[in-house]
């Protein structure tokens, strides 16, 4: 509820400030050295009519009102400072915009969509778009996303809404209410306003919104001040954000008002400073010792709650004024003996003005080639030149502080963040704890210092959370309620796979490939690299074996070299047994290259080494089993066999065999080779390191023709089994080879199924088997009779075995 009803004596500092600024320039012969500053002060009672008259009477001569008229030279109206309120200086601007008169505005700006560079006014207060992106940063600061706004009902409080709101939301803060306070305009309506004051006040009190940020001029608070007296709720404590127009003041019927609602509240303000003497000259001000100042004895009266005797009034109720009282012990609502932003303004206005005027005069001077200032008459000089000069003003105040405009007409200058602090008697002061810097970037135009600022009580001193809904911890992102505000959500788990590291995420999201989630799905673990490694279990046994079946072949090897000139050594083609034990020999060495992990060159050799052995292994075989045949045949009486068995077939075939397989694997290394690779999706907390055999068809194709000359070694055995020769070894071969098939064919789905390093494990055991599977079945029988029972290795005995 926006009313102004009495006077609000704090504004009595305005005129102080004022009367102090000229009592410096008028004293300082470096400045308009025998001209002299004064002053006229219109109150416009917040109304456009009596806005309208001041200004007319100010453009007038002092004695007539007649506009456009002057009869005294001595009295000249060169610049208007005011006013506290938008609209009272959007209602001088447009009369003073006639006379190209400047107005220097120490209040809040009007609205005004049609400003121009000539337009005569200059905005003595920062720029409202820092405040409003240093209301965002604070926001953000304190992670406060859920707030309310309070404004009054006027254009400057829409205007405000409008650019905050986009402002905010792109940020990620919302809105729990927007309330306009309504001004009053006729007495009339007071109850009715007091009862809408009232709803509002319930519904910021009803609020989870902890945070309230307030837009209004400097009178809004007397309104603000009624909102704990309007309804029985309990007052809830609130952070409450105050921009820089408003100030904790008070009316007199106000005076024993609590305050402690305001406790704790952040104040983005004008930044002031007080220039030295100002606080004694303040001290000296006294009723009796200023006879020209119209305002000092209502002020007094109001602010001290005291009544002066004059001749009507000789007898009261009420304290009798003695104008002795001192202002320090006026409570803060009522008069503070420090600047206020305002008042630092004012301050600043008139120096600007002065020193505007000075280097005015000083340019004309420097023109004309005057020697002598006093020739120099100011009716001379036309006002509106003045601009010029105020546009270009730099100057140093005696506060030590820079003064000057941007081409916008607007005072360089920053806001202060303060904190007001709310004693127990209702005492009141302020605490500076931050502020914002105009020449910073935005990111950091703001500073704060959070541990000097003290919270409302209703907090206990524990800094205030404002939001709709508590926080999405890491491990939950946000998914957004129908129908609600953004700012409000549930919070959901992080899907397998992905993690939230930080409170309130959107989304969550997959760890890098080097990573994988926690449980808590919160952060993200290095994976390690997995291969089989002769440093675990699996990859040591796998070794010793290899190595125990390659010393096995060998021991067999040489006991088969030992007694080549054995019959069981030389039946069926001892070349052939000695190729395939050294096959033999090779395959199960050749399993050490699937251990460890794997290089370029390891990655080359694995697979077609494996596949170029084997088939030189199994084409021994297939030899074996056609020299069987062959040699049975050729014992028939008129047989052509005989021509056929020999070292040669055996050999063309080991050789014809074996290089079709090498042309196969050269096809796949000159096209497609394996190469090292890393497999990330197999294992969740591993990197797989892997050999990529590139064409996945040439490898297929390896086994394939393996497994093809290994079928027709079992058919051609099998068909071969119970033929009647010495040293036949078919049945051998086609056990070995069931064995063989038999291990090769379980090897297909069972490596398909693996993955990673389990996956190379199956393929050393189907080596290692299958190879132990040949040898066991072909050469451990022989020798078996080689060792054991040598009374059986010659033909003689065998043969008559045989009959």
């Amino acid at each position: 509820m926006g009313c102004y009803m009495g006077v609000v004596t704090k504004h009595y500092q305005h005129v102080l400030a004022l009367a102090f600024a000229i009592k410096e320039i008028n004293e300082n012969p470096q400045i308009l050295s025998n001209i002299s500053l004064g002053f006229h002060i219109y109150d416009s009672y917040f109304n456009a009519k009596w806005t309208y008259h001041n200004t007319m009477q100010l453009i007038s001569s002092s004695e007539r009102f007649v506009p456009n008229y002057k009869c005294k030279l001595q009295n000249n109206l060169i610049a208007v400072i005011g006013a506290v309120d938008s609209q009272t200086s959007l209602h001088v601007a447009t009369l003073l915009d006639i006379y190209k008169i400047p107005q220097l505005i120490y209040g809040s700006a009007p609205v005004m969509n049609d400003k121009t560079p000539g337009l005569p006014y200059y905005q003595m207060a920062p720029n409202e778009n820092l405040q409003y992106v240093g209301i965002r940063s604070l926001l953000l600061h304190f992670r406060w996303t859920w707030i309310g706004i309070l404004t009054m009902e006027d254009d400057n409080a829409e205007r405000f809404v409008q650019t905050v709101s986009p402002l905010f939301s792109e940020k990620g803060i919302c809105f729990a209410f927007i309330e306009r306070l309504p001004m009053l305009t006729f007495i009339t309506q007071f109850y009715d306003l007091l009862k809408k004051a009232a709803r509002i006040r319930d519904k910021i009190m009803r609020s989870t919104a902890n945070v309230l940020v307030a837009y209004g001029e400097s009178y809004s608070m007397v309104a603000l001040r009624w909102l704990p007296y309007l309804s029985g709720e309990v007052t809830k404590g609130k952070v409450w954000i105050m921009t820089a127009q408003m100030e904790l003041n008070a009316v007199v019927y106000q005076r024993i008002w609590v305050i402690e609602m305001f406790h704790g509240a952040l104040a983005f303000t004008i930044h002031s400073k007080d220039p030295p003497g100002f606080h004694h000259f303040v001290k000296s001000i006294k009723p009796s010792s200023t006879a020209a100042d119209g305002f000092i004895r209502e002020f007094w009266q109001q602010a001290f709650g005291c009544v002066f005797l004059t001749p009507t009034l000789d007898e009261t109720e009420d304290s009798i004024c003695t104008g002795e009282e001192k202002l320090e012990n006026l409570p803060g609502p009522f008069f503070e003996m420090s600047m206020t932003g305002h008042s630092y303004n004012i301050y600043n206005a008139v120096h600007a003005v002065a020193h505007a005027l000075h280097d005015m005069f000083s340019s004309r001077l420097h023109h004309k080639g005057m020697t002598d200032r006093r020739e120099l008459k100011f009716h001379n000089q036309q006002v509106w030149q003045l601009h010029h000069f105020l546009r270009g003003v730099s100057l140093n105040n005696n506060a030590g502080e820079k003064v000057s405009f941007d081409q916008n007409g607007e005072l360089v200058t920053g806001f202060d963040v303060i904190n007001w602090i709310i004693s127990s008697n209702q005492s009141f002061h302020r605490v500076k704890v931050g502020g914002m810097d105009p020449q910073a970037p935005p990111q950091q135009a703001l500073i704060i210092s959070e541990n000097t600022i003290t919270w409302n009580s209703w907090f206990n001193q524990v800094q205030p959370i404002s939001l709709c809904n508590a926080y999405c911890y890491p491990g939950y992102s946000k998914k957004v309620k129908e129908g609600e505000p953004f700012c409000c959500y549930n919070c959901t788990p992080c899907p397998e796979g992905k993690i939230s590291e930080h409170d309130d995420m959107n989304d969550c999201y997959k760890c890098p490939d080097e990573y994988y989630p926690n449980k808590n799905q919160d952060s993200c673990i290095p994976r390690d690299r997995s291969f089989l490694s002769y440093k675990e279990p699996l990859g040591i046994c796998l070794a010793c074996f290899s190595l125990s079946f390659s010393l096995i072949t060998a021991v067999v090897l040489g006991t088969f070299m030992r007694h080549h000139e054995t019959p069981i050594v030389k039946a069926n083609n001892r070349n052939l047994s000695y190729t395939l034990l050294i096959s033999l020999l090779l395959c199960f060495l050749s399993a050490l290259l699937f251990i460890g992990q794997p290089g370029k060159v390891i990655c080359l050799l694995r697979q077609t080494a494996f596949g170029l052995i084997f088939s030189v292994a199994v084409s021994c075989v297939l030899a074996k089993t056609i020299t069987v045949v062959l040699a049975f045949m050729a014992t028939k009486p008129g047989s052509r066999m005989k021509k056929w068995v020999g070292r040669s077939l055996a050999n063309s075939i080991v050789l014809s065999c074996s290089l079709i397989q090498a042309s196969i694997c050269t096809v796949w290394l000159a096209t497609s080779p394996p190469f090292p690779d890393v497999d990330i999706h197999s294992a969740v907390e591993e990197i797989v390191v892997e050999c990529n055999e590139g064409s996945i068809t040439m490898f297929y194709c390896v086994l394939s023709y393996m497994g093809f000359l290994a079928s027709i070694s079992i058919t051609v055995a099998f068909l071969a089994r119970k033929l009647p020769a010495s040293f036949n070894e078919a049945k051998l071969i086609t056990f070995s080879m069931l064995v063989f098939c038999s291990v090769w064919l379980s090897f297909v789905p069972t490596y398909l199924s693996t993955k990673g390093k389990y996956m190379v494990a199956v393929e050393i055991f189907s080596i290692l088997s299958s190879g132990v599977g040949l040898l066991c079945c072909i050469f451990f029988p022989k020798c078996y009779i080689i060792v054991l029972k040598p009374a059986l290795n010659n033909r003689e005995q065998l043969i008559k075995t045989k009959k």
